[in-house]
């Protein structure tokens, strides 16, 4: 009889045989034969697991005996780790520069290639480079102008070199003129109806950006006063015969997700939210992620307080689908519109996904 050995009975035994990159820093193998130690993703030819040890802490292989892989470097920070601390100091430069700074100029800063850099920016934060600096001065502008600034002066504060690149890109990023932005919204109009899903009450809302509001909720008048404290100063527009097919398809695309919503959508939010909800718009229904995990996906693993507060923010129910963050453990927490709907919504989705698979 046989006996198999203990490595290979061990769960992150695949991820050596899989070389995940993501495993990186959790553990690292050492091999008997040859008297080194790796990390999972090395890209050297595996061992038979009966020659393999598994080490919680690289300081215990390093004990035991066995010297550091030449090819993976083990003793150095996992790749992802440094590939975001580049990314990080990126951010930084674009938040504090008073000019967008070159592509060229940020990817040199970062030792890498002008394409490596841009690919590596956007798979990071979910934005590309100059998307990201963009955001971050439609956030200044917008604090600005709701500080009672004149806009001239919220325009050069918030970091816009010439009137003609604020008045081509402030209506989109603001969603009205910035005169009238810093009204409170006067004289802008929303329309908006209340119907019923199976997941109870839906209010969708479409500014002329696109829809800026799907509420989910037991009570409709509850849904309708939320959409006026949001909007305090808009003029509400219901019962509009136009807007019923997009109404429909909105409902549409809550009872089965994986239909997908083509519609354009008016999302407002600081750029640490925008990043946080464009990283949630590319999971795939039935599919979760962990909120730490979704922190480390968008360049900032320390900041999961802070993707849950923007999950918190989203006011585009299912469309940016916040309901598929989930707990490290896998249980669920907090969901804007209720956990019961949080948790139909995953089922749902799960089943809808089984439906599709051949």
């Amino acid at each position: 009889m046989t006996l198999t050995p203990p490595t290979a009975e061990d769960p992150r035994w695949q991820q050596v045989l899989q070389r995940d990159r993501a495993a990186d820093g959790q553990f690292w193998y050492a091999v008997s034969t040859t008297g080194i130690y790796c990390r999972p993703s090395c890209p050297s030819r595996h061992a038979k697991p009966e020659h393999v040890r598994l080490f919680d802490k690289v300081e215990s292989a390093r004990d035991a005996g066995y010297r550091p892989c030449k090819r993976c470097k083990p003793d150095d920070a996992p790749l992802w780790q440094r590939q975001l601390a580049l990314i990080e100091q990126a951010c930084r430069r674009i938040e504090q520069a008073e000019t967008p700074p070159p592509l060229d100029s940020l990817a040199q800063e970062a030792g890498l290639s002008a394409w490596h850099f841009h690919r590596l920016f956007k798979e990071i934060t979910g934005l590309t480079p100059r998307a990201y600096g963009r955001a971050g001065r439609a956030e200044r502008l917008r604090s600005r102008l709701q500080s009672g600034r004149n806009v001239t002066e919220a325009m050069y504060d918030a970091g816009y070199q010439s009137s003609g690149r604020f008045y081509a890109e402030a209506e989109s990023v603001l969603g009205m003129p910035a005169r009238q932005y810093r009204e409170g919204g006067k004289r802008s109009s929303i329309h908006f109806a209340l119907a019923q899903c199976s997941l109870g009450s839906v209010l969708v809302a479409q500014s002329p950006l696109g829809l800026c509001a799907i509420s989910l909720g037991d009570d409709p008048a509850l849904l309708l006063e939320e959409l006026q404290a949001r909007f305090p100063h808009a003029e509400l527009i219901g019962a509009d015969p136009g807007f019923e097919s997009t109404v429909a398809r909105v409902i549409g695309f809550i009872e089965r997700p994986s239909l997908g919503l083509d519609l354009p959508l008016d999302i407002r939010g600081t750029a640490f939210q925008q990043q946080v909800w464009e990283a949630l718009r590319r999971i795939p229904p039935g599919e979760t992620i962990s909120y730490a995990e979704l922190a480390r996906r968008i360049g900032k693993p320390a900041a999961v307080r802070a993707v849950g507060s923007a999950c918190g923010a989203n006011a585009l129910a299912v469309a940016i689908p916040c309901h598929r963050v989930v707990r490290t453990d896998g249980d669920l927490s907090g969901y804007r519109w209720g956990l019961p709907r949080k948790r139909e919504l995953l089922l749902r989705e799960s089943a809808q996904k089984e439906e599709s698979t051949p």
